[in-house]
C-alpha cells in the first residue's frame, strides 16, 4: 500500500539504495537482439521516424547536408522517448518524472549553447537580447526581460518534461485506487476510461520527447 500519492514516484527500494535508476537502461534490454541485425519491421519503422526528425532539425539549424549535430538531438529524442514509453508499464520506475533527470538533459545543453554563442558570436548575441524595432525607451527592458527569459529556458525545459509525466501518472493512480469502492458497471467504465487515458499518456510520452528535442534544436540554432 502507498504510503502517499506520491511514493510511486520515490526513487529508492527495500534496501535504501536509488537502484530504480536503473531504469534508464531497461530500454536497451527490453528490445530484442533480432532489431539489431535484421531490418524489421520496428527497425524499419525507427529509421524512417529518424530520418524525418533529422530533416526537421536540418531545417531549424539551416544546414543543407547531413551533420552530426543531429544526432545529438536524436540521441535525444531516443532517450527520452524510451524512458517515457517504459514508465507507463506497472512496476517499473518513472525516471523522466523527476527534476535530476531531466535538468541532466536541460542544463548542459543549454549552458554548452550559451559558452559556444557567447564566445564565437558575441556581438551577435548581445543583438538578440533587443528584438528589432524597440523604442530606444524600452530597450533596457527589453534586455532584463530577454535575459530573464533566456536563463530559465532550462528550467522550463526540464519542468515541462517532469510535469506532463507527474499529471498523468497521477491520474491514472488516483483513478486506479478508486476501483475497490465502484460497483461493478462503475468498474468497467474505469477500466475503459483508463485504457483511453493510457493511450493519451502514451502520445504524451512521445510528444514531450518531439518537443523537449525541438526547443533544444530552436534554442542551439539561435546561438549560430
Amino acid at each position: 500500500m502507498m504510503t502517499n500519492l506520491f511514493s510511486s514516484f520515490d526513487p529508492s527500494t527495500s534496501m535504501n539504495l536509488s537502484l530504480n535508476w536503473m531504469s534508464i537502461m531497461l530500454g536497451l534490454i527490453v528490445l530484442p537482439t533480432m532489431f539489431w541485425i535484421i531490418p524489421s519491421r520496428i527497425n524499419f519503422m525507427w529509421i524512417k521516424l529518424c530520418l524525418m526528425l533529422s530533416n526537421e532539425f536540418k531545417v531549424i539549424l539551416k544546414i543543407k547536408e547531413m551533420k552530426s549535430i543531429t544526432l545529438i538531438f536524436l540521441s535525444l529524442f531516443s532517450l527520452i522517448m524510451s524512458n517515457n514509453v517504459l514508465s507507463l508499464f506497472p512496476y517499473i520506475f518513472s525516471s523522466t518524472s523527476h527534476l535530476v533527470l531531466t535538468l541532466t538533459l536541460a542544463l548542459p545543453l543549454w549552458l554548452s549553447f550559451m559558452i559556444y554563442g557567447w564566445i564565437n558570436n558575441t556581438i551577435y548575441m548581445f543583438a538578440h537580447l533587443v528584438p528589432q524595432g524597440t523604442p530606444p525607451i524600452l530597450m533596457p527592458f527589453m534586455v532584463c526581460i530577454e535575459t530573464i527569459s533566456n536563463i530559465i529556458r532550462p528550467g522550463t525545459l526540464a519542468i515541462r518534461l517532469t510535469a506532463n509525466m507527474i499529471a498523468g501518472h497521477l491520474l491514472l493512480t488516483l483513478m486506479g485506487s478508486t476501483g475497490n469502492k465502484l460497483s461493478l458497471l462503475m468498474i468497467n467504465m474505469l477500466v475503459l476510461s483508463q485504457l483511453l487515458l493510457l493511450l493519451l499518456e502514451s502520445a504524451v510520452a512521445i510528444i514531450q520527447s518531439y518537443v523537449f528535442s525541438i526547443l533544444s534544436t530552436l534554442y542551439s540554432s539561435e546561438v549560430n
